[in-house]
């Protein structure tokens, strides 16, 4: 995914020159080939993120539109006065791509585990908040979030993530996107977390059992109308994210499900239950512990059969 949307973000930088990427210190081979190519436009900001998203901030009220680069928490969490005054509080156009959300980066435990990275981004005015679920959609987001002005959140896996779309094609960012149509159970979710509900689905439909799943790519805004038209279709929704529970995706749809009148789904949220994650192990390993592998999603839906 990650290199999918640098590759992307060098094409553009050919045709624009006011693209600058700021990173601190991490992204080596994903990053060298910006670098070599735009050597003007690159900065190694070091191990100091916030003095690279207060530079980011600078740059960008000169009219520039600039991408900062690290992995997981260190662009938003360990800078996030920065993010809140000098981007955020100015409308600054600068994109905040983070890669490693969720268990990506496992064995380094909960410090670089991203799980209250949506919640804490899609609080803050002025900023819009995207987590793709496979390289397709990254790209996607990435000319998107190029095209308008103002402060955006980007939240990669680490890499290698699989495709999810067989036929892909272009689509909106913002639209809640229909995978599967099921009967009484449809599951949302958003990121790279969406394979493991992809493949419960699927290993349901062979006993009959149709669960509905729908991609969540743009968590802020939030496509309300879909959530409410998939609310009256279904009767229970399962919110999946690879997250806290509190305040990230499935915070946004009960925020949707609670303006509606009772005809309308019950909310069911999976999601890390208010923990930090003190176990370390690889993304599937962690996923698995905390309840969001493709067993665990089939476990849960029988519940609401």
């Amino acid at each position: 995914m990650r290199n999918s949307v640098i590759a992307q973000l060098e094409k553009l930088a050919e045709i624009d020159e006011n693209i600058y990427l700021l990173t601190g210190d991490l992204g080596f081979g994903v990053l060298d080939n910006f670098a070599i190519t735009y050597p003007n436009r690159f900065i190694n900001a070091g191990i100091s993120e916030q003095n690279m998203t207060a530079v980011a901030a600078g740059m960008a009220l000169e009219n520039n539109t600039v991408y900062t680069y690290s992995i997981g928490n260190f662009p938003t969490l360990r800078c996030l006065e920065q993010i809140r005054n000098d981007i955020c509080y100015h409308n600054a156009n600068v994109k905040i791509i983070v890669v490693g959300g969720g268990f990506a980066y496992g064995q380094l435990g909960m410090s670089h585990h991203a799980t209250e990275d949506i919640a804490i981004m899609r609080a803050l005015p002025n900023m819009k908040v995207f987590s793709p679920a496979d390289p397709d959609e990254a790209v996607e987001v990435i000319k998107y979030v190029n095209s308008i002005q103002g402060p955006c959140y980007i939240r990669l896996g680490k890499g290698r993530e699989p495709r999810i779309h067989a036929d892909y094609g272009n689509y909106s960012v913002h639209k809640v996107m229909e995978l599967y149509k099921g009967d009484k159970i449809a599951i949302i979710s958003t990121g790279s977390v969406l394979g493991e509900a992809k493949k419960a689905v699927e290993e349901l439909k062979s006993y009959d059992i149709n669960v509905g799943l729908y991609n969540v790519i743009s968590i802020k805004p939030l496509d309300e109308d879909s959530i409410k038209n998939i609310a009256k279709q279904y009767e229970t929704i399962i919110s999946l994210e690879e997250h806290n529970n509190i305040g990230g995706l499935g915070g946004a749809i009960s925020e949707v499900l609670s303006g509606m009148s009772s005809n309308k789904a019950v909310l069911v949220r999976m999601g890390l239950e208010d923990v930090y994650t003190s176990i370390v192990g690889s993304q599937d390993f962690l996923r698995e512990y905390y309840g969001l592998s493709a067993s665990a999603i089939k476990e849960k839906i029988k519940d609401y059969l």
